[in-house]
């Protein structure tokens, strides 16, 4: 895609009275001055060159007199007069291809050494190199296309939630480390020796006290780190959209976020996206084997749990059995089959079965453990035609599909360019996601989540399994299989949050140490509040088609953690620790 782009106004200055990317037919006849790099130079003749002059916003052609002297990468700044290209000379694959600069006049601004890779073309840099010289990447147009997608987006939503009636507040980088469920980056202080800072890893509580405050309805487009494993949708330090909103229901905080993030869409890509739609975890799971269903393609799970019900073949004799029809995948080489079965023991499957669909029969190694009667009631459950392939797991609920899902992803998936942007609300997640083997229920979100209104009453006495079916009033929106972010409506009744502490195993005393200054809050009155938070790293990525956030982020981390622009992290003087009251213990060489 082409980044968002619409003529610069440039206030007046000596300096230059356009961008380069600007010019078009219009500008014929116009005196002109560009600044910029020298993207390319061409000779023509023994004194005439075209000299590609590059900016933020795209390049021109200029034609120069004697340019013997210039280099790619040196600073100028040309003036000069747009004029026609000559007929034949057009360049339509560029915007300003039909135009270019003529007697011009050049003034080096500064001069450079060649870049340590070149920036124009599809030649592979490692990317260490790439971030190490992080200043000479950004010049090259996908590092510019993907800064203004991003800016783009993010200048939407910015218009969008004011639209709404959101403030827009800024909370501390300071804080108390609380428990988020990763760890936290910790600053020592020097004023406290021995005490420490905690780096946000959301704004989640001081949000919910703007509630407390009257802030009734507060955004952030906010910093956040987490100190976690990186991977391509993952840094120690992201972005994100931050929203909190009074007297709500769920429903209303997801039509604000749709209304924010199909802005951005449309800033960054020129067109709305189309409806949103929702469906239950519940449903995502048995359909996609997953809670991020990538909706772009289809290969969904079917239940055929019923159809080996009586069956005598023991690995079909479990609470689950899901197959996936794979169409026209029957001609799979067994190498490809070992492989997929490799995989999803892998996954956590007992095994995989796979059966090839023939005209008149199923082909298979456990075929002869089957019937007549569920081979030909397996074909109509999964609609199977000649030539598709079918596979199956046997195992729990969970554990079905998730490995069905794993497979779904590996057989079907599309890249990330691929498909348009189908967007979805997952909905209705339960309010704890297992048993520990204490008994006691492990949340599967903060313990501010409020409960289903139909599941409330399922809280009292329920015990082990039974708290499982509990639903909670949260919700995700999903893009592409990606999780963009997470939200939910707040406990802010102070029965029903002493009912989940105790569910939990947190005392009163446990209690206040971890959320007391967020329970004394509670006390002055906490309105109905609900909330949501979304990635802009993760959204800009899909809409710039790059499969890692680290592309559209200016100064990202390597996936180890570090900066080779900086070489961060690294040692402090001894001075300074000494000053903060920290002593290095060695390093543990077990």
């Amino acid at each position: 895609m082409t980044a968002p782009h619409s003529p610069s106004t440039l206030p007046p200055s000596p300096a230059r009275t356009h961008y380069a990317g600007d010019l078009r037919a219009e500008h014929v006849g116009q005196a002109v001055a560009v600044c910029g790099w020298v993207a390319r130079r061409r000779e023509h003749g023994e004194h005439l060159a075209f000299l590609d002059v590059r900016d933020r916003t795209g390049l021109v052609q200029c034609v120069v007199d004697g340019a013997h002297d210039l280099r790619s990468e040196y600073v100028v700044r040309v003036t000069g007069t747009v004029r026609p290209r000559p007929e034949g000379t057009e360049n339509p694959a560029l915007a300003t291809g039909a135009v270019e600069v003529g007697d011009c006049e050049v003034e080096v601004l500064s001069v450079a050494e060649p870049p340590p890779f070149p920036l124009e073309g599809r030649v592979e840099v490692d990317e260490t190199i790439r971030l190490r010289h992080r200043y000479v990447d950004l010049r090259s147009e996908r590092m510019q296309r993907n800064l203004a997608v991003r800016a783009a987006a993010i200048g939407a939503i910015r218009g969008a939630m004011a639209d709404q009636g959101f403030l827009e507040v800024e909370t501390p980088l300071l804080i108390a480390s609380t428990p988020e469920g990763a760890r936290d980056f910790v600053v020592p202080s020097r004023q406290s020796p021995g005490e420490f800072y905690a780096l946000p890893q959301s704004p989640q509580l001081f949000k919910q006290l703007c509630m407390v405050g009257g802030v009734d309805r507060y955004y952030q487009i906010a910093r956040c780190l987490r100190d976690e494993d990186l991977r391509a949708d993952r840094q120690f330090e992201f972005t994100q959209l931050d929203a909190e909103a009074s007297f709500v229901t769920q429903d209303e905080v997801l039509a604000f976020i749709t209304e924010a993030v199909g802005a951005a869409v449309e800033a960054a890509t020129g067109e709305r996206p189309g409806s949103f739609g929702a469906i239950s975890w519940r449903e995502a799971m048995d359909r996609f084997g997953s809670d991020k269903p990538d909706l772009r393609f289809g290969l969904e799970l079917v239940d055929v749990t019923e159809v080996f019900a009586a069956t005598g073949f023991n690995a079909f004799k479990a609470p689950c059995v899901k197959a996936i029809r794979v169409p026209d995948g029957g001609d799979a080489t067994r190498s490809r089959l070992d492989d997929l079965t490799d995989r999803a023991k892998r996954w956590g499957a007992k095994g995989l079965v796979w059966m090839r669909v023939e005209a008149d029969e199923i082909t298979s190694p456990v075929a002869k453990f089957l019937s007549a009667e569920e081979l030909a009631e397996l074909r109509r459950a999964t609609e199977a035609e000649t030539g598709d392939l079918l596979l199956l797991v046997a195992d729990s609920w969970h554990t079905t599909c998730h490995v069905l899902g794993l497979l779904r992803l590996e057989l079907g998936r599309p890249p990330v360019t691929e498909g348009g942007f189908h967007f979805t609300w997952v909905v209705d997640f339960p309010l704890f996601e297992s048993i520990s083997d204490d008994g006691q229920p492990v949340p599967a979100h903060h313990p501010f989540t409020m409960p289903h209104p139909d599941d409330i009453e399922l809280l009292d006495g329920a015990t082990g399994d039974d708290l499982l079916a509990v639903r909670s009033q949260s919700y995700d929106l999903v893009l592409n299989g990606w999780e963009l972010g997470s939200g939910s409506v707040r406990i802010h009744r102070a029965d029903i949050q002493q009912r989940i502490f105790g569910l939990l195993g947190i005392s009163e005393d446990e209690a206040q140490a971890k959320f007391g200054f967020l329970l004394d809050a509670f006390r002055y009155g906490a309105p109905p509040h609900a909330g949501f938070a979304f990635g802009i790293d993760r959204l800009v990525a899909l809409l710039a088609g790059e499969e890692n956030i680290r592309e559209v982020i200016a100064f990202p981390k390597t996936q180890s953690g570090a900066d080779p622009l900086t070489g961060a992290p690294g040692p402090v003087a001894p001075a300074q620790l000494e000053e903060l009251g920290l002593r290095l213990l060695p390093r543990s060489t077990a």
